[in-house]
């Protein structure tokens, strides 16, 4: 079992298809492509019954977490997942994570872990004893391309087809789903240990007019299928 921290800011930029190549030609005298070049990535996050998790997220709290289920396309019985804990504190991003074999993972939620659970599984067993009954409530599916800049740990991401499912919430289900983003925009992450960007990075917003944009993945989804739930019962009782 392998355990991973990350510590970082994260800016998102909501990005045209034209803004994204214009971007990404802007880009590429300073970054390159990671070892996992383009992949499909699907997430599984687990909530209560009731979504309190996402419910406290959306109120843009000081302090907020997630907890997730994450693969790199299709993932069977025995490929290996990463088991996550998402926590935001005062604008700074702390992610958590375990790789472990995808049946323990759907396991994990209903007896625990199996093996020496280090200091990030005895974190992730304190997440669910302490929220109780967390359950498969939403898949986030994406595929995303890679950047890195050498000698730094600055890292960029461009996330296309983002979307979602509110059934099969397996790994092992499907890639299909619904798109969150319309007109086939691009959600372009921007992540560094620091809150402050290169001056190259700097004029590239400043040449295309980008900013910052306020927007999760699992919250969009969640409130368009509360929007969705509350439109059929009102058409239902007219």
């Amino acid at each position: 079992m392998s355990e991973f921290v990350f510590k970082r800011y994260e800016i998102k930029y909501i990005l045209t298809p034209e803004q994204y190549r214009a971007v990404l030609e802007d880009i590429s005298p300073y970054m390159k492509m990671d070892k996992y070049g383009e992949s499909t990535i699907q997430s599984l996050y687990y909530d209560t019954p009731d979504y309190l998790l996402i419910r406290r997220s959306i109120d843009k709290p000081e302090y907020k977490e997630k907890i997730r289920v994450r693969s790199y396309g299709i993932a069977k019985e025995d490929d290996k997942v990463y088991l996550e804990i998402k926590k935001k504190a005062f604008g700074v991003v702390f992610k958590r994570r375990i790789s472990l074999p995808h049946k323990d993972a759907k396991e994990f939620f209903d007896g625990g872990l199996k093996d020496d659970k280090g200091q990030i599984g005895k974190e992730l067993e304190y997440c669910r004893k302490f929220y109780k009954n967390l359950r498969p409530s939403m898949m986030i599916l994406y595929d995303r391309t890679a950047y890195y800049q050498d000698g730094t740990d600055l890292r960029m991401t461009f996330d296309r087809n983002v979307r979602y499912r509110v059934d099969r919430l397996d790994l092992s289900s499907g890639l299909d789903g619904i798109h969150l983003l319309d007109n086939g925009k691009i959600m372009w992450e921007v992540k560094s240990s620091v809150d402050a960007f290169p001056l190259w990075l700097v004029k590239i917003l400043s040449k295309h007019k980008l900013y910052k944009a306020s927007f999760s993945k699992y919250g969009t989804a969640y409130m368009r299928e509360i929007l969705k739930k509350n439109t059929l019962e009102v058409e239902e009782s007219v």
